[in-house]
């Protein structure tokens, strides 16, 4: 079964879980933000989370996420002990009978955005990314050093134009939607620490950064399956490389990388078609044909992009990405484990974002989670599934 999900930031969210209730999820999709990156997740704390949302009628299910710390993820300091502790989390978490864990190994910083307000023509309002402005950020704003190295030369003079077209006021907006990038579990950083956390990446290159993560992943795939946790690495947002740091989850060559590290049910992805999907390179159905058996958990959202790297968050069907077939996929795999291994978790999958609408224009959500917007996309994916379901039943599962 495809489990239909809902991501809730806890008890600080706007969103209501009796809200959720109303709009069709089934299951919620949390994490204790509270607790500081890198310490255990304690077991009464889980269970109070989860006596929350069971008393509103949902299930728990799903974390997203348990961060990875920076430390582990360059393999320094106090890595050892931070291991550690991510197993104690998972085995605690398993306890409690969550049993899938979203997590990402992006470098410094979670996700990037341009503009958190880009209008639609119908006055809805979505999430943008623009190299040309994400440039200027990093040359003018961010002042990292080099970076002038990492962009071709036509991309720096538009980005330097860019910039110096740009009033006070629009260049601290521009450097406030930078920094929602560096979320971590809530805190809040100045460029100064941003450009700390940067530079601990100097002289790490790809294949350094991915051993890293396979150091990690023979450390606590073992303790996830033993605690009954499928774990789903996050793909990159965007998928290439910015500010000069390594990717590793951007191609289905990074995938299928990840995925061979360890032949486990408990090393999987999150399939997200709007991380993926924004890059025009990636093929984002030979990808999800490949990768189906090891999808954990899935995204879904649309995106426009084009070649010059930009790319702004659609409606759930008007975008570039054919939602038809990325569903049909989902549930034939979902089918397929239903057929040969009893598929005793079922799939969780979620709207991943959601554009502004009607009455959430105006009110303070973390960019991309508002109520009006994934409720409309929820209620798409409800529709669509139950579609496709019927085709193959008539069609006899061609």
């Amino acid at each position: 079964m495809l489990i239909h999900s809902w991501r809730w930031f806890g008890p600080p969210d706007r969103i209501s879980l009796k809200q959720i209730v109303q709009t069709g999820a089934e299951n919620i999709v949390s994490a204790l933000h509270d607790i500081p990156t890198g310490e255990v997740w304690e077991s009464a704390d889980i269970r109070e989370r989860k006596r929350i949302i069971t008393d509103a009628g949902l299930q728990w299910t799903v974390v997203e996420s348990v961060p990875v710390h920076e430390d582990i993820k360059t393999r320094s300091g106090r890595y050892i002990d931070l291991i550690e502790n991510f197993k104690q989390t998972l085995i605690n978490l398993g306890q409690e009978e969550i049993n899938t864990v979203c997590y990402n190994f992006m470098p410094a910083l979670d996700w990037s955005r341009t503009d958190l307000k880009f209008k639609f023509e119908d006055g809805a309002e979505s999430l943008y990314f623009n190299y040309v402005h994400f440039a200027a950020i990093d040359i003018y704003i961010l002042q990292r050093a080099g970076a002038e190295l990492s962009y071709p030369p036509d991309v720096q003079t538009r980005a330097r134009e860019f910039y110096n077209d740009l009033d006070v006021k629009t260049r601290e907006n521009l450097k406030n939607t930078f920094l929602l990038g560096f979320p971590g579990s809530g805190e809040s950083f100045t460029l100064k620490q941003v450009r700390e956390r940067i530079k601990v990446y100097e002289g790490i290159d790809k294949n350094e950064f991915r051993s890293n993560l396979e150091h990690f992943l023979k450390e606590v795939v073992p303790v996830a399956e033993n605690a009954g946790i499928r774990l789903a690495i996050h793909p990159d947002d965007p998928p290439w490389p910015l500010l000069g740091m390594p990717r590793l989850m951007s191609t289905l060559e990074d995938a299928e990388y990840v995925i061979k590290i360890i032949d486990s049910p408990s090393n999987g992805i999150t399939f997200c078609t709007g991380s993926f999907g924004a890059a025009i390179s990636n093929d984002l159905y030979n990808m999800i044909d490949k990768l189906a058996p090891k999808i954990n958990f899935a995204h879904l959202r649309n995106v426009v992009r084009d070649e010059g790297l930009n790319f702004h968050e659609d409606y759930f069907f008007d975008g570039d990405v054919d939602m038809y077939r990325i569903m049909k996929t989902l549930v034939k795999e979902d089918k397929r484990r239903d057929r040969e291994e009893g598929n005793r978790i079922g799939i969780p999958l979620r709207p991943d974002h959601g554009a502004q609408i009607l009455g959430d224009v105006g009110e303070s959500n973390y960019p991309g989670y508002s109520l009006y917007g994934r409720m409309k996309n929820l209620a798409e994916i409800r529709g669509l599934e139950i579609g496709i379901r019927k085709n193959l039943e008539e069609n006899h599962d061609k």
